[in-house]
């Protein structure tokens, strides 16, 4: 403990990163250091509701010259504060410990571990009787200041970070484990003395720096310091909606501010409340409440609120009416509570009975979306912490090819990779002994092939509704298409990477692309290529996925593909054969009310009052002319690019990418083969390709390579299918596009085999 003359400070609590929890480090300004006589590895006693000691270090980068003690939200629950409150620090001594006693920490968890791996992992590491501390994973110690690396031991636990109570220790005070000390590891978690709230605190969320503070300031101010708006003469926030996709970490948040407001936290699942008896439900849910008020300063967290609270106008059944009727009353009734915040989420939050969705009720509605990629990274630091990581695991990669994924879908890509990491030493294990030996645990780490490997596996759940890919094409999997190319790329890939850039200059991006030209000239190459490039979700879609015959039901699922686009931006939408889903109004063809509303759903949703923020929509089509005009317009389909077939330099190029895994002899000439294929298309050439191939097997199963003979057989095999006519008709729609958007004429096709009024068509 530290001396009564010892120099002691107060200063403001701040959060450490997400990534330097559990280590029982604090990061102090260096004036202070020097004021209170520290150095960096030092130790020193916070000193709040309770007392807590920890290993000081210098600040960060970006806290440099300000007055703040970064420490993680286990720190914030020994010392019993939380982010913003004062603390005083002084320098404090640390003794070796004779006699340690952990349990763990969380309740349903029962562990068997090893004295020693405990000792190896919190050797050094200064702690007091009652302390919550955990078993931190996979330290990049190279990151840590010299005098702190010799404190960054390996995990005790290899695939789970596990926070362990100090049940006691001796000599009382401030003490350390060294190479003497006996550890106890008790296996059955034990009711502490006094309650320290150490479960789920803000470190253990990742990527919602702007809803944690958006929540602090509804949530926590009220609570601790209710005279701020006693002194204003206003109503405390009474209530708080957080919508947003399922496994965004809604519940996760809502425990985490409980934890850090120091606040009672009652839970109400929907199905709990309902009872079969007149009146039990809203009896059960006025139980709640008044215990609630009983134990203020408290939090009610209502899960999934649609099931509880759906619209009054839309349900059948009494009970539900009243239900509503007592919650609408239990947090706006004749009878005034205090210190009582309500907070529910739902991933429907039009479902909700919009009497609860004013102020006075749910004052404010929050959006708890799907994480950027900064968001990505923070999880995965969090979801990592206690995972012995390879060397080449780069958090960083991960984060940037994990588009859409919530939270709970990196919960399940690490949970898989370490799977992944198991199932690679099952081989090594004894299934008839009943424990692991140590060398085995200690040389288990995941790997960058068992992330690959899980990434397979997982899908993010917020786009499990539409079709989702990850495209694997690059830019350099296509050939002789630059121009094209070079458009998309100043389009699509640009303002989705360097939004900043167009805001600077006071532009929009723009929101659609058309893709037209022959069939077979790469077209939808060309979308999935661009979304790769771009780091974007992927959405491919057709006319067969969104027309149904239930009368609205093709509006419906159009506006569900754009809001779930929305929702995991930035996104890439692309509809192939446009053609077939928006035909001009007004031709007659097919089914008129059916596709008419659709293209006027389409129009609203690429144009209307709801903004696409980061969402491209690609559309390909061979048949231009028969797209309905309004769509060709600039707002919508910004830009026509025309994808015709590739000039003798492209063509070759595009040989090169479909022989790329080729055995060519060495008297191939690939120039003399793309002279000798003009007007052949990219699909042309890689049936060129695939008939040299089946020459050569076909002259014998055992040839090893494809010489130039068999290319010139299976050019006599093949022909081009764009014929000149229809090149000359496809580069009057290209000219004619150019002078008018807005107005196209339609053009007669040379189709074989088409008659003269589908040609007019």
């Amino acid at each position: 403990m530290a001396d009564s003359d010892t120099p002691v400070r107060r200063i403001q609590v701040a959060n450490s990163r997400p990534e330097d929890s559990g280590r029982g480090l604090a990061h102090l300004p260096r004036t202070l250091m020097a004021a209170i006589g520290v150095g960096e590895g030092d130790v020193i006693e916070i000193v709040g509701k309770q007392s807590t000691p920890a290993r000081a270090v210098g600040p960060y980068p970006e806290d440099e010259g300000l007055e703040l003690l970064r420490i993680d939200g286990l720190q914030r629950a020994n010392a019993g504060v939380g982010s913003g409150d004062f603390v005083e620090v002084r320098k404090a001594e640390s003794k070796p410990a004779t006699r340690v006693v952990f349990a763990p920490a969380q309740q349903n968890l029962r562990l068997q571990g090893s004295s020693n791996a405990l000792k190896r992992t919190f050797l050094g590491r200064p702690f007091c009787q009652g302390d919550v501390v955990a078993t931190a994973g996979h330290q990049r110690v190279g990151d840590m200041p010299p005098t702190v690396q010799r404190f960054m031991n390996a995990p005790a636990y290899a695939l789970q970070e596990v926070r362990l109570a100090v049940v006691s220790a001796s000599p009382k005070g401030i003490v350390h484990i060294d190479e003497n000390t006996e550890i106890e590891l008790r296996p059955e978690y034990e009711e502490p003395a006094a309650a320290r709230r150490a479960d789920v605190t803000y470190d253990d969320i990742g990527g919602m720096a702007g809803t944690i503070d958006q929540l602090r300031e509804m949530v926590e101010l009220p609570l601790r310091y209710p005279e701020l708006f006693q002194r204003l003469g206003v109503d405390p926030p009474k209530g708080l909606l957080l919508y947003g996709p399922p496994g965004t970490g809604k519940t996760r948040l809502a425990r985490a501010v409980a934890n850090e407001s120091d606040a009672q936290f009652f839970l109400i699942n929907g199905p709990e409340i309902m009872g079969s008896a007149y009146g039990e439900s809203e009896g059960r849910l006025r139980e709640v409440f008044e215990e609630a008020a009983k134990a203020a300063p408290s939090i009610v967290f209502i899960d999934e609120i649609d099931s509880i609270a759906p619209k009054r106008g839309q349900v059948q059944g009494e009970a539900e009416k009243r239900l509503v009727a007592q919650l609408l009353t239990l947090m706006d009734g004749l009878e005034a509570r205090a210190n009582l915040v309500v907070i529910a989420a739902t991933n429907r939050p039009e479902a909700i009975d919009e009497a609860l969705r004013r102020p006075g009720r749910f004052d404010r509605e929050i959006v708890v979306g799907v994480p950027d990629e900064r968001g990505r990274r923070e999880i995965l630091g969090i979801h990592t912490r206690g995972m012995p990581l390879g060397d080449r695991v780069d958090l960083a990669e991960l984060a940037r090819t994990t588009f859409g994924f919530v939270g709970a879908d990196l919960a399940a890509l690490t949970r898989e990779a370490a799977i992944e990491a198991v199932r690679r030493i099952m081989p090594r294990l004894n299934l008839e002994e009943r424990t692991i030996p140590a060398e085995v645990l200690d040389t288990l780490s995941v790997t960058r092939e068992d992330f690959l490997e899980a990434l397979k596996r997982v899908q993010p759940s917020a786009m499990r509704e539409v079709m989702v890919q990850a495209p694997t094409v690059r830019w350099d999997d296509v050939g002789g298409l630059d121009a094209a190319q070079e458009r998309l790329k100043e389009g699509v890939e640009l303002p989705l990477k360097n939004p900043d850039a167009f805001r600077r200059m006071g532009i929009r991006p723009a929101k659609g692309f058309l893709l037209y030209g022959p069939p077979g000239t790469g077209k939808t190459l060309l979308a999935k290529a661009v979304a790769r490039e771009a780091q974007a979700n992927f959405i491919a879609t057709k006319s067969s996925d969104l027309l149904s015959k239930w009368y609205g039901e093709s509006e419906q699922q159009i506006s569900r593909l754009f809001a779930r686009a929305r929702q995991v931006a930035p996104t890439v939408i692309f509809i192939d054969e446009l053609d077939s889903l928006v035909p001009a109004r007004g031709g007659g063809l097919g089914e008129p009310q059916v596709t008419e509303r659709v293209v006027n759903t389409i129009l609203a949703e690429m144009d209307g009052l709801e903004e696409l923020q980061s969402v491209v929509v690609i559309g390909a089509t061979n048949r231009p002319n028969l797209v309905d005009p309004a769509l060709l317009r600039p707002g919508r389909f910004d830009e026509l690019i025309y994808v015709g077939v590739p000039s003798a330099e492209g063509r070759r190029r595009i040989l090169g990418i479909h022989t790329a895994k080729m055995p060519l002899a060495g008297d191939v000439d690939l120039d003399a083969v793309a002279q000798a294929t003009d007007r052949f298309t990219g699909a042309d050439l890689e049936d060129v390709v695939r008939r040299a191939g089946l020459v050569a097997l076909r002259r014998s199963l055992d040839a090893h390579e494809v010489g130039q003979a068999d290319f010139e057989e299976a050019l006599k095999e093949s022909r081009a299918s764009v014929t000149p006519e229809m090149e000359r008709d496809y580069e009057q729609i290209a000219a004619r596009l150019k002078q008018d958007a807005a107005a196209i004429q339609p053009i007669g096709f040379a189709f074989p085999g088409k008659s003269e009024g589908e040609k007019a068509r």
